[in-house]
């Protein structure tokens, strides 16, 4: 997906959020924010966004000299998501449809990026989301929401690379990846993250803590985008990716990212942001399960 021109308010607003949670002074903020108006000219439209977002927030912490700034928000969104695993564990017990419960719950963890990024009570959201998360994806077009694909294209798949998105919701990907082992025995995992801090997405730590590594081999992409760069990808990463047999590619972030790609690739994700509505045409807050159209 390329990099839209209302996508540029958006990276001045991140530029400006990473600056503060760094600690940055005005003056500081605003060096920020000057540095940030000289380098977009040089970035390309053609980019995408995770691409251009990379260039954004290294050029935060290298004035702020601050390698984490989510560190802390991080920290929370673990804390907190550990806290629902229980509760999802019990819904997941009562549901008729173990592993569709299980995709609507690791979608619906994708609420804590929204939540960092727009000061909601994500615990509250998170409480709604669990008890209305069906009656949501009913709504859905199949088009965007292709569950039965997702099963067929799960039940054969020999490897799995998992593509992990943001801290938090690991948590949630964890009840996934557990109900993908009980209904693919013989299916292998790869669960993929950051090698480097970048926003609040997912580092090795965030997926022990998790406990992913229960499920999964843990492996990082070797890149800090926020989003599946292939370019940036180390080449062993790009070997798993090549390999699979069937991707699942979480978060917003993610797809940006790897749109264009032939592979077999399932997006999950809510669709958060107008560039990505107006692109994927759907609404806001969309519930998204996509087989990649790209993929023949």
């Amino acid at each position: 997906m390329k990099t839209y021109l209302d996508c540029i308010p958006c990276f001045f607003k991140q530029a400006l959020e990473a600056a503060v949670l760094s600690g940055a002074d005005n003056k500081r903020q605003k060096k920020i924010l000057d540095a940030v108006g000289m380098a977009m000219p040089e970035l390309p439209l053609s980019a995408s966004p995770p691409e251009v977002a990379r260039v954004i927030h290294s050029i935060v912490k290298k004035i702020t000299a601050q390698k984490d700034p989510y560190a802390k928000i991080k920290e929370k969104s673990n804390k907190l998501s550990l806290k629902f695993y229980p509760k999802m564990k019990k819904k997941i017990a009562r549901s008729q449809d173990s592993l569709l419960t299980a995709v609507e719950l690791a979608i619906a963890g994708n609420i804590i990026d929204y939540g960092v990024k727009n000061s909601i009570n994500v615990e509250r959201e998170l409480d709604r989301i669990m008890n209305e998360e069906r009656s949501a994806i009913k709504k859905e077009r199949k088009s965007i929401f292709n569950y039965p694909g997702f099963k067929v294209a799960l039940k054969k798949a020999k490897n799995i690379l998992y593509l992990a998105d943001n801290s938090g919701e690991v948590v949630f990907d964890r009840v996934l990846i557990e109900e993908i082992k009980k209904f693919n025995k013989n299916a292998g995992i790869v669960y993929a993250v950051k090698e480097k801090p970048i926003i609040n997405d997912a580092l090795l730590k965030d997926a022990l803590i998790a406990g992913i590594q229960k499920y999964a081999r843990i492996i990082s992409s070797g890149a800090d985008a926020p989003g599946t760069v292939l370019s940036l990808c180390s080449k062993y990463f790009l070997n798993k990716y090549r390999s699979a047999d069937m991707i699942i590619s979480k978060g917003q972030g993610n797809f940006e990212a790897l749109s264009d790609s032939r592979r077999p690739i399932f997006f999950l994700f809510m669709a958060k942001c107008p560039v990505v509505t107006r692109h994927m045409k759907c609404n806001l807050g969309a519930i998204i399960l996509l087989a990649n159209p790209k993929c023949a």
